[in-house]
């Protein structure tokens, strides 16, 4: 059977609407899982329901990340934020984390998961390398740089490769029980991954959109990870 794999969806906070891309789901189905939207729900009660059926999650991407949440006052450059989105995926990602389930965050879902560890984020990017691309959201932007010895090193079997790019904040500080295992030509963390657990793992690229080897080995790898953990 295919593993059920959970995403968190957005919340739409002036319409009330739950939303997620498509990319996110068909990523999952080629890669052979099955997927459920998880609503940001404020009854946190819910989520041991979540936690029972799913194999596998996959948090998204997404707006600002609240700089509360790592004890900082809001800056300038900080976006929109979503409170209730926030809150959800932060109380998810740190239980998805303490019971070593099979998480893969993306873009936001990367600062997700090192936020829910403890870790920091940037709130605005300075750098003279551009992360947001104007540019289809397939098309690869920028090189970044594997580092040896990781999980990320082992699913994709390379040392480069280029991605595609939509962000403004970056992870500063990794969280609690976190490496960095890809890093931007300017020092950008691209990724980064649980030193201790199979299958913990945050890339800051969008890889649903790309239809290329690399993004099919991370939702493979995924996917056989839920599997392992569904058995």
């Amino acid at each position: 059977m295919r593993p059920l794999i959970g995403i968190c969806s957005n919340y739409d906070m002036d319409i009330k609407e739950y939303c997620l891309s498509d990319f996110y789901v068909d990523a999952l189905y080629r890669a052979g899982a099955s997927a459920v939207l998880l609503p940001p729900i404020e009854d946190l009660n819910l989520l041991e329901p979540y936690l029972q059926i799913c194999n596998g999650y996959v948090f998204p991407g997404g707006g600002d990340v609240d700089p509360f949440h790592w004890g900082e006052l809001p800056q300038w450059g900080l976006g929109e934020i979503n409170p209730r989105r926030d809150y959800f995926e932060l109380k998810l990602a740190e239980l998805v984390m303490d019971r070593r389930l099979p998480v893969l965050g993306i873009c936001r879902g990367c600062q997700i998961l090192n936020v829910a560890a403890r870790g920091s984020l940037m709130q605005d990017i300075s750098s003279p390398l551009k992360h947001q691309q104007e540019a289809p959201r397939e098309y690869p932007f920028h090189d970044i740089t594997i580092k040896p010895g990781t999980l990320l090193a082992k699913i994709l079997d390379k040392a480069e490769i280029r991605v595609n790019s939509f962000h403004h904040q970056a992870i500063e500080r990794p969280g609690r029980g976190m490496r960095i295992s890809a890093l931007a030509p300017d020092g950008i963390i691209e990724a980064v991954e649980s030193a201790e657990a199979p299958f913990i793992l945050g890339v800051q690229w969008h890889p649903e959109c790309m239809r290329d080897k690399a993004s099919d080995q991370l939702f493979r790898a995924l996917v056989q990870a839920a599997q392992t953990a569904g058995n």
